[in-house]
């Protein structure tokens, strides 16, 4: 396996991935953002490819706007469910290894343990339906050596997420509310681009294999800002919400926490606990006190 393609490459994981490429000499990456392969764009998809084959293809591209989303159901489903099913159709028939990211969304947020990879799912919003329809999409075209990766509550520093808000809100105003009734755990792209990496020479598998991947630990939104400023040492109020409190267009799950013993297990990984991380993650950000 040498020719990588990762598509979604301006997004925080495919960023995450680009900046560890050159730990992995042995591998010729191609990066591919909105402007050479545009997941939107369906037309041109199969022109991006003719003539073109990849050993592995890690699929990074997606509409992530929750609550968007929900006014955009067309143009999300386009991104994150269609592109994915031709995408699966393309690694099978060019025999590519395929890594594609998906979410906890696809869950309920009503579970009392974390998910495994077999609990059933049950999305409560476009943004998690399109994705459910992306996995069963792969799941019918049945690629071999195709890994599926929900993970949860990412960020990084690129691009627009939890972290870098606060940081931002948390320097602007004296007081803020988070809400302390959803339950999850943070995950570092980094760490989630370094796994991938490391799983691309492992992947050795018949048909399409799901895996759970976050960092280590439990956390609500209000502990995480919480952790935030303190480390940061940014000195903000922070009031606790409930979802009623904070309405949004999208339903967000109350309980996130996946179940990441398969993927340990499977592949002998170390996965870090999500304040190390964050540590890690404010350090590159220069916001570490």
């Amino acid at each position: 396996m040498r020719s990588i393609l990762v598509t979604g490459a301006n997004g925080q994981l495919g960023s995450e991935i680009k900046k560890l490429s050159r730990l992995y000499p042995q591998y010729e990456f191609t990066f591919s953002g909105r402007e050479t392969l545009d997941l939107g764009n369906l037309c041109k998809m199969e022109d991006y490819f003719d003539g073109k084959r990849f050993d592995a293809i890690i699929n990074c591209g997606a509409y992530t706007a929750v609550d968007k989303a929900e006014s955009e159901p067309e143009l999300a489903d386009t991104i994150n469910h269609r592109f994915v099913s031709m995408l699966a159709k393309i690694a099978k028939i060019k025999k590519s290894a395929l890594i594609h990211i998906s979410t906890d969304y696809v869950f309920d947020g009503q579970n009392y343990r974390p998910y495994v990879e077999t609990d059933p799912t049950d999305p409560q919003g476009v943004y998690g339906r399109t994705k459910q329809k992306a996995e069963n999409a792969i799941l019918a075209t049945a690629p071999a050596n195709t890994l599926i990766i929900r993970t949860s509550w990412v960020y990084s520093s690129f691009g627009t997420n939890f972290v870098k808000t606060m940081l931002r809100l948390g320097k602007e105003r004296d007081t803020l509310g988070v809400i302390y009734d959803q339950v999850g755990t943070p995950t570092y792209a980094e760490d989630l681009a370094r796994t991938v990496l490391e799983l691309l020479p492992k992947i050795s598998n018949e048909s399409p294999e799901i895996y759970h991947y976050s960092n280590e630990g439990a956390i609500s939104w209000y502990d995480f800002s919480k952790t935030i400023f303190e480390l940061s040492g940014i000195v903000c109020d922070v009031k606790a919400l409930t979802s009623d409190q904070y309405p949004t267009q999208a339903k967000r799950p109350h309980y996130s926490l996946l179940n990441k013993s398969k993927i340990k297990n499977d592949f002998g990984i170390t996965i870090p606990y999500w304040k190390d991380s964050l540590c890690r993650c404010l350090e590159e950000l220069g916001a570490k006190s």
